[in-house]
Formats: structure tokens, C-alpha cells, sequence
């Protein structure tokens, strides 16, 4: 398949940012794709090669991107620097030096679909001293072969910077539309997704044999299910609105969720974003064995920093210092863990998806056998408002930051967020009960002790079904000297020219960002505004929703995508219970 119909629909892509159009582009492109090109393509248009939980990355410095570039073109190097620091836009750059080329390539081959995507991939696998200079030879040779829309494209995406405004959602509406006819089928598609995690897999199951192909997608080990989350609420008295009589209450531990596959021998973790993180737990694959009674299980569990003297619970900061590449073991003495079981989702190569959360938890407590390392999450049953607050207050006691609360008989919903689960957490002492996880889209310059770093940022919610990231508050308290240095590197390498066009603002940034970073929030209540994007004429015509008095908490939340972040509709729950609990104090 030519490459030229990628990339033609890329740049119509770019000239748009209607979700209605952009899906009609996919839809369009993926009706001309062949069944066994079509998980290429999808990868490509998530500018990766692979699912996240495999970890292949294409892992292009822009140094040698602009070195390849000068190489094809016979431009130099420094005029093809000028260019970008002018644009800042790598894909126009390449695209605008492969017009000037002065280079002539005389035994050019076609640039297929096939070809890019396996050039790239043999780029992913290169490895030791002379890598780079084998890495600048492949994306020359591709480069040297492109026309100027194809090769904008290619370095778009092996520099990572394809900015589409398209997130899965969006692919999996085109997919639907293209090969069953109608969006209204598209929670067959998710629910395949939501089980394998692989769009690629599920767009070439669906476009060879439509609807029947995605019956056949099961739970698998060593393939991370896309967690359920939770709902939030603010009193046990809406819990009980929510989940009737009889529920469960569970601590809410403060660390990371880790998705625990265990097949003989063979133990690999996954964090909450399905990002595989093995490495950083050397502990759990060595000890975690011992607990399981299942040699073929998939476990949810959280792991938590301790105080290996006292037992205590730490903070999830602690946690965090094991995201490193060197030195784990030391990290592994110096920030010791316990594992802590919660759900089950498979066990001896059956699935529990469909098992009622009672049942499951019978399941966990037969197939985990405690210890120091492994621990069964704390449970009990809970009926009155007052149980729901003795919960409440030995969880905190106990270190943790709240309690989840579960239905009774509820399945286990992948990739879902419902009421049959959900958090109620320590007031923070605000208005809203919670904190909010939000992504940070754009920054202030700072002044005074804060020149020189940025004195504030730019944040927003994110909008499921615009697949955006609407504006809802700049928050400039709670960060110290040391978390403004962090967040100020962590930074540097998300800075865009441009605006991302799934970013809504009525403020203007000084700097602008990927929406990549994920931050904890709290705030005394959310208020309308004119300027903020969130939930815009939703419950006032020319307002939205903003965050009034926001205070960074200190965490950055590593393990969560910009798409975990706090939604619209989670935000429009919490604003009108907030209106409710004013009215009732009117009343009373």
C-alpha cells in the first residue's frame, strides 16, 4: 500500500480539528487499507509500532533526525537547525528542505506502508555503539525516496511529534464506521479493546471478518486489561444514593496500581497506563511467586512504600523514586514495598470479568496466601452511614488516603468508569472532598524568586467524547523551589510552538505543551467562567467551569496518561453535588 495515501490523509487531518472530520478522514483511509496492513497503519496513527505494554519505541534524537535530513536533502545541518528554531515544527521542516533537496537519487524505490513501518521497526531494535549512525542511515534511506508530504510525516513520526487530535476513541469510531457500517457498534470494538489493549489487533480482527472476529477476544496472560475505575463521591450518604443497601469497603492505598500476570515461572507487572514495569519491581517478580496458589493468574494489586521499621505506609512521592533506569536494586533497599491484593481477573485460564465482585473476592482470598510481602486488601461490610465512616477513619489511621467502596454484584467492567465502584477519600479540607488529577497543557513565566522558571501553569480536564482538553484552572500554590526545578525539566522535552489542537483555552500561555503531564489538584469549589473551557455552555451559556482557590498536592502522577486524567463528566458530578450540599445547608 503507497505510504502517499497516509500521509495525504494525514495532511487533511492537519487543516481540521472537527472530531466529525477527522473520524471521516480515518474512515475514508481505512476503507482503501488491506485486513494485513491496517494494524500498521493504526500503529502508525498512534505514532508507535506497537502497544504501549510491549515497549517498543522508535527512539529518534532529533540531532540525528536533522543529521538524516541533511544527508537526503545535501542541505546543511545548520540551515535545516535555523529552519526548525524558527518553526518548530519538524515535519514542516523536513517537508520544506525535501523541496529544496539538491540531492538526486536516481534508483528511488516506492515508499509503502510495508516499508516505513519495517524500517522503523529495525530502527526500534537497534541497539549498541554504532545504533545511531545505523539509525541515521534508515530514515535517510526512507528520506531520500519521499516525496515532501511523505517525508513531513516520516520524521512527524519518528521524532513523535504526529499531533492529529486524535486519541482511541477516535480510531475506534473509524474503525466501526468503516468495517460494520454504523458507530452504534462501536462498544464491540471497545470491549475487544478493553481485553487485549492492542488496537492493531483489534482493527485487523474487524476489517477481515467484522463483528463475529471480536467475540473471539478473551482475557490472556501477558496481555493487560484496561483497569475499571472509579466513581468519586464526598459522604457516605451519597454512596448509599448510589449503591443502595449492602456494599464493600476496601482501603484506598496512596501508591501504584500494578496489573500482576503470573504464568509459571514467569512473572511481568503493569502499571495503571498498561506500561510494563517489571524492571522497576525486581522484588515483587521474586517474591510475589510464593503467595500464588494459580500458576496461570492475573491479579490487581497496589503496590506501597513502607517504612521498614515500623510497617507505616508512605506517601506515593516515595514510591516514584523506583522510575528509574540504574541503580534499582539500591532503589529496592531504599524504598521497600508491599504488595496489595484486590481483584482477580483470571485464574487457571479462565476469566472473572464476569463474576460478581463477591465471587471475585472469594477468588482473590482462596489464591493469595499472605505474608510480610503479600498482603489480601483490608475488607469489610458496610450498611449504615456510620459503618461507612468507621471505614472511613480506619483507613485513614491506617495511613491510606480513603476507602474504595463496591457493589456487591457487580462484574468487573474493564475500561469502564461506573458507580458499581467507587472512592471516597480524606477531605482535603476544600469544598470538592477530592482531589483532581489534571494535565498540564501551558505555563507562566514566573517573577521574583520565580524568574527564570515558570511561576504558574496551565491545566485542563479531559473531555471523553471531544476526545479535547478544555482549560479549567492556572494553578500557581503549593509547589516549593524543588518541585518548580522538577517540573521545569520534566517540561522541556513536551514544549510545542503551537498550540496542540485538542487544547481549549481563553488564556494565552506563554509556553505551550503536549498534553502529556498528569498533576493532582485540590480546590475550594469549582465556579463558572467566562474563560475556562470545561463543560462550556453546559450549565450556563458562555461559561464554563473553573477551580476556585487551586493548590498543587505534591504529586505528579507518573503512571497516569493524559487520557486517566479527571473528565467533564466526573467535573459536572462534582459541581452539582456541590450545589446540592449548598442547597440542603440553605434549607436546614
Amino acid at each position: 500500500m503507497k505510504f502517499s495515501l497516509v500521509a495525504d490523509t494525514l495532511s487533511y487531518m492537519e487543516n481540521t480539528t472537527k472530531r466529525l472530520e477527522l473520524t471521516q478522514h480515518l474512515v475514508d483511509l481505512f476503507k482503501i487499507t488491506p485486513p494485513d496492513i491496517i494494524p500498521k497503519v493504526v500503529y502508525l496513527l498512534q505514532g508507535k509500532l506497537r502497544p504501549d505494554h510491549e515497549g517498543v519505541e522508535i527512539g529518534i534524537a532529533e540531532k540525528i533526525a536533522i543529521k538524516a535530513l541533511s544527508k537526503s536533502s545535501g542541505i546543511s545541518i545548520r540551515k535545516i537547525e535555523d529552519e526548525y528554531k524558527d518553526t518548530g515544527d519538524f515535519g514542516q521542516v523536513a517537508s520544506k528542505i525535501l523541496e529544496q533537496k539538491t540531492q538526486t537519487t536516481f534508483l528511488s524505490e516506492n515508499i509503502t506502508v510495508e516499508r516505513v513501518y519495517e524500517t522503523l521497526y529495525k530502527i526500534a531494535e537497534l541497539k549498541g555503539a554504532r545504533s545511531q549512525d545505523m539509525k541515521m542511515k534508515y530514515i535517510s534511506s526512507l528520506l531520500n525516496d519521499a516525496t515532501p508530504t511523505e517525508g513531513g510525516f516520516i520524521a512527524k513520526i519518528i521524532t513523535s511529534n504526529l499531533r492529529l487530535g486524535i486519541a482511541d476513541y477516535t480510531i475506534l469510531d473509524a474503525l466501526s464506521i468503516a468495517y460494520t457500517g454504523s458507530k452504534e457498534n462501536r462498544p464491540a470494538l471497545e470491549h475487544a479493546y478493553n481485553v487485549c489493549s492492542d488496537l492493531g489487533k483489534v482493527s485487523f480482527a474487524v476489517s477481515k471478518n467484522g463483528l463475529d472476529a471480536l467475540r473471539d477476544f478473551q482475557v490472556t496472560i501477558f496481555s493487560p486489561i484496561r483497569p475499571m475505575l472509579a466513581e468519586r463521591v464526598k459522604s457516605p450518604q451519597e454512596a448509599h444514593e448510589k449503591m443502595g443497601l449492602e456494599f464493600a469497603s476496601e482501603y484506598k492505598l496512596d501508591g501504584e496500581r500494578v496489573q500482576v500476570h503470573r504464568q509459571g515461572e514467569k512473572i511481568v507487572l503493569y502499571s495503571r497506563s498498561l506500561e510494563n514495569i517489571t524492571s522497576y519491581y525486581p522484588d515483587i517478580v521474586e517474591n510475589i511467586g510464593k503467595a500464588l496458589k494459580s500458576d496461570e493468574i492475573i491479579l490487581e494489586a497496589e503496590a506501597v512504600a513502607i517504612n521498614d521499621d515500623t510497617g507505616e505506609f508512605l506517601p506515593f512521592q516515595e514510591l516514584m523514586h523506583r522510575r528509574r533506569k540504574y541503580k534499582i536494586a539500591q532503589a529496592v533497599q531504599e524504598y521497600p514495598i508491599t504488595v496489595n491484593f484486590f481483584d482477580v481477573l483470571l485464574v487457571d485460564k479462565k476469566s472473572c470479568l464476569d463474576l460478581s465482585y463477591a465471587e471475585r473476592r472469594k477468588l482473590l482470598e482462596k489464591n493469595v496466601t499472605e505474608d510480610t510481602f503479600a498482603k489480601v486488601m483490608p475488607m469489610v461490610l458496610v450498611k449504615s452511614d456510620s459503618e461507612v465512616e468507621d471505614s472511613l477513619e480506619n483507613a485513614i489511621n491506617s495511613g491510606c488516603e480513603g476507602i474504595m467502596l463496591k457493589q456487591l454484584d457487580s462484574p468487573y467492567r474493564a475500561g469502564a468508569r461506573a458507580n458499581n465502584w467507587l472512592k471516597l477519600k480524606r477531605e482535603y479540607r476544600n469544598e470538592l472532598g477530592d482531589s483532581l488529577d489534571l494535565v498540564v497543557v501551558g505555563a507562566f513565566y514566573g517573577r521574583g524568586r520565580r524568574t527564570g522558571r515558570y511561576g504558574a501553569l496551565l491545566l485542563s480536564a479531559y473531555d471523553t467524547e471531544a476526545d479535547m482538553f478544555p482549560s479549567i484552572c492556572k494553578v500557581g500554590t503549593g509547589f516549593t523551589d524543588e518541585s518548580l526545578d522538577q517540573f521545569y525539566q520534566i517540561l522541556a522535552d513536551k514544549i510545542t510552538v503551537k498550540k496542540d489542537p485538542r487544547i481549549q483555552s481563553g488564556l494565552e500561555a506563554d509556553v505551550w505543551f503536549d498534553p502529556e503531564v498528569v498533576i493532582e489538584i485540590v480546590a475550594s469549589e469549582i465556579t463558572l467562567s467566562p474563560i475556562h473551557k470545561v463543560a462550556m455552555d453546559k450549565i450556563r451559556k458562555g461559561s464554563g467551569l473553573a477551580l476556585r482557590f487551586p493548590k498543587f498536592t505534591g504529586k505528579i502522577r507518573f503512571e497516569k496518561t493524559s487520557e486517566n486524567a479527571t473528565n467533564i463528566e466526573e467535573i459536572l458530578t462534582l459541581y452539582n453535588s456541590q450545589k446540592r450540599v449548598v442547597q440542603d445547608e440553605k434549607i436546614n
